[in-house]
């Protein structure tokens, strides 16, 4: 596949994602034919959203959308998914840490906005922290799932869970309970509605035992917003069968719905080399693992245990592939290479 570059100065540097504008009253507002969303995962989401916009003239700009999340400013961190429903985008946490540990209760994270009120002025953003619930339901899916995920590693456990309880602890943290020594940290990497509702999350971390990544089902979001204290309830969870290299283990980067009721994805490795990651320190397979373009078909509460992936593109060089859309018959893909944003179109 030949690719073109074009490359995007944007504060934060960092792009996870890549979600196509349906709002025409966006794309007119900046005369353009068609653009993007991406987050800017080095901040509190409300600094972190930036559109890739094509214009009518051809010349692709980058707009760093300004947002105001109310009383919830400068509470989260670590944006890493977009997906559309319902008229709204949201935007979901990794969920995560630092490469190093431990969790961090600010990046377990959902927000959402109105695509068209970005067209003029402050972009209204609502934000709801769930301090560790999806990290108790999905692990909680994880336990029941028909497969074995991939065991953390002794320093990855220590660093990640067993730390983040001993803070929460000490600072008397009522999300404590939500944590047990034996969870698995989790990496949401992609999301994607399924047209009930019901979203797909991709996780870059944990695998499964034979290195495949993993797709867990997530019920309830939308109502976060709606309900007060309504919460999402993870269900089944299932393994990407058919696309991980021998001797490898790889994660999601991303995950978007295409045309014909199916799905594509990024997949590649579970973290960066070179960064301090404890996860490579005890998974070293899992690291020099560069991205690859896959689809595959699944439906709500499809039986598992394994959905089939079909392979489409290798996309080495990149290890990072944060990103990516199939748009008229074309694909578009967003990196982080040398901390650029860059969107490669095939």
């Amino acid at each position: 596949m030949t690719l073109r570059l074009v490359e995007f100065v944007v504060a934060g540097n960092e792009a996870s994602d890549l979600l196509p504008v349906r709002s025409p009253a966006l794309l007119s507002a900046h005369r353009a034919r068609r653009g993007f969303w991406t987050v800017l995962d080095e901040g509190p989401v409300e600094r972190c959203l930036a559109l890739l916009l094509e214009r009518e003239d051809g010349e692709w700009v980058a707009h760093h959308v300004p947002a105001d999340a109310g009383v919830e400013n400068g509470r989260t961190e670590d944006g890493e998914a977009l997906a559309h429903h319902d008229g709204w985008v949201y935007v979901f946490g990794s969920h995560f840490g630092s490469k190093a540990g431990p969790l961090r209760p600010r990046r377990a994270f959902v927000a959402r906005f109105r695509e068209d009120d970005a067209a003029t002025g402050t972009l209204p953003l609502q934000v709801v922290r769930n301090r560790f619930r999806v990290h108790r339901a999905v692990n909680d899916a994880l336990v029941k799932a028909p497969f074995t995920p991939l065991p953390p590693g002794d320093r990855v456990r220590h660093r990640f869970i067993v730390e983040t309880l001993a803070r929460g602890t000490a600072r008397a943290k009522s999300w404590v309970s939500r944590l047990s020594e034996d969870d698995l940290p989790l990496n949401v990497e992609a999301a994607a509605f399924a047209p009930d509702g019901t979203v797909l999350l991709g996780l870059r971390f944990p695998v499964t035992a034979d290195g495949e990544p993993i797709l867990v089902e997530l019920a309830g979001v939308p109502e976060m917003f709606t309900t007060g204290e309504s919460w999402p309830r993870a269900g089944r969870a299932y393994a990407l069968a058919g696309v991980t290299p021998p001797g490898t283990l790889v994660g999601f980067r991303a995950v978007t719905p295409t045309g014909d009721g199916g799905w594509a994805a990024v997949i590649g490795s579970i973290d960066a080399l070179g960064k301090g990651s404890v996860l490579l320190d005890d998974h070293p397979a899992g690291g020099g693992v560069t991205s690859r373009h896959v689809r595959f078909r699944w439906s709500p509460g499809d039986d598992g245990p394994t959905v089939a992936g079909e392979f489409v593109a290798d996309l080495a060089p990149f290890h990072h592939v944060e990103g990516l859309a199939e748009l008229e018959g074309r694909c578009f893909y967003v990196t982080d290479e040398d901390h650029r944003v860059a969107l490669w179109i095939g």
